[in-house]
């Protein structure tokens, strides 16, 4: 049996301006839909949040 792909979401729901959650860093789309992706969808998806997070935190860094 293949593992389960869990959600990033870690309940802490924060919307910024471009409707990204800056909880778990999936957009509002892609929190939606989440239970209803495949796992290759759901792992697209983690490889964006992992992008946005990486991006955000280097935003952060340099302010």
């Amino acid at each position: 049996m293949e593992p389960v792909i869990e959600s990033p979401c870690v309940r802490n729901c924060c919307l910024n301006d471009e409707d990204i959650c800056l909880g778990c860093f999936r957009s509002l789309r892609e929190i939606t839909c989440w239970g209803t992706l495949d796992d290759h969808g759901k792992q697209l998806i983690l490889e964006s949040v992992a992008q946005r997070k990486k991006d955000y935190l280097q935003k952060v860094r340099r302010q």
